[in-house]
């Protein structure tokens, strides 16, 4: 009797395992770490350009460095909503679901990069006063928008893990 007891329970185990596959890849329960890494870089993308065109914009008018930045990260929440918009809207979602969409998917993640990115800009000597046309300017930006993909991507795997995040996103696709 403790034999099939134990077959019974190897079964049920082995039927267990398969069921939390399966919700996984259904985007419940844990999100594997190269969903987590694509929604960081698809956030990473509109963060990127955002920070590069308001720094542009803000060197070119002669601002300072806390115009600029605030700029920057206006222009960084911006083009990281846009990219979710495009997409949902190409689904055929009407714009205020999709907008809907793009900020429950989206604020968290960007506000973590930007937060990452604009400290390590703001606390590396030097980054905050270098101009467009010098190397230090450059290099701090790749490293702070690096540290944080690297910070983000956890967050974003939490996020996906519970159904929030660019899970929310996935539906419309």
């Amino acid at each position: 009797m403790e034999h099939a007891h134990a077959d019974d329970e190897h079964g049920h185990h082995g039927q267990h395992s398969r069921r939390e596959h399966r919700d996984n890849r259904a985007g419940h329960g844990r999100a594997s770490w190269a969903a987590a890494a694509g929604a960081t870089l698809h956030c990473l993308t509109g963060c990127a350009i955002g920070e590069v065109l308001g720094m542009v914009i803000g060197t070119a008018l002669g601002w300072g460095n806390v115009a600029t930045m605030i700029l920057a990260i206006v222009l960084a929440f911006f083009f990281g909503y846009a990219l979710t918009l495009r997409g949902v809207l190409a689904a055929g979602v009407d714009l205020r679901t999709a907008v809907r969409v793009a900020l429950a998917a989206d604020t968290l993640s960007i506000a973590v990069m930007e937060l990452i990115d604009n400290g390590v800009i703001a606390l590396w000597p030097g980054a905050m006063d270098a101009h467009l046309s010098e190397a230090l300017f450059w290099i701090a930006l790749a490293i702070s928008l690096a540290l944080a993909f690297v910070v983000t991507t956890p967050v974003n795997k939490w996020l996906i893990g519970r159904g929030k995040g660019h899970a929310v996103v996935h539906q419309y696709h």
